[in-house]
């Protein structure tokens, strides 16, 4: 009987406990994102304005405008189960969509750090 109790009791505890979780958000490298654009259909975000954008990006990313009118819509036609990868000019602007894309659901979200300014101040092609 003492034995069931303290089996319950131990089981109790283990089911409150709180869980932790893998951090969802990871801040990466502008060599850790070449070696990632180097795969095939990434997710890749330029959160810049249209301009900023228009001006210059990495090759395939999608502009998803931070605080733009659309960027629900836009945010609702990614995948959630596979990576996201994002970037602004120096890393302010991505840092807060990667939350963003973490409270919406994203199973995991990178964001590159220094933004395209270090991409390119590293020798990096740009569009």
């Amino acid at each position: 009987m003492r034995f069931t109790i303290s089996l319950c009791l131990f089981v109790l505890f283990l089911s409150c406990k709180e869980k932790t979780t893998t951090p969802r958000v990871e801040v990466i490298s502008v060599q850790e994102m070449k070696e990632i654009l180097k795969e095939e259909s990434v997710q890749l975000i330029d959160v810049r304005t249209r301009n900023e954008y228009a001006t210059n990006h990495i090759k395939n990313a999608k502009n998803i405008v931070y605080q733009g009118d659309d960027w629900e819509d836009q945010v609702a036609k990614l995948d959630k189960e596979k990576p996201v990868y994002v970037y602004c000019q120096k890393g302010g602007r991505s840092a807060k969509c990667a939350s963003l894309l973490e409270k919406a659901g994203f199973e995991k979200v990178y964001d590159l750090n220094g933004g395209i300014s270090q991409w390119i101040a590293e020798g990096n092609a740009v569009e």
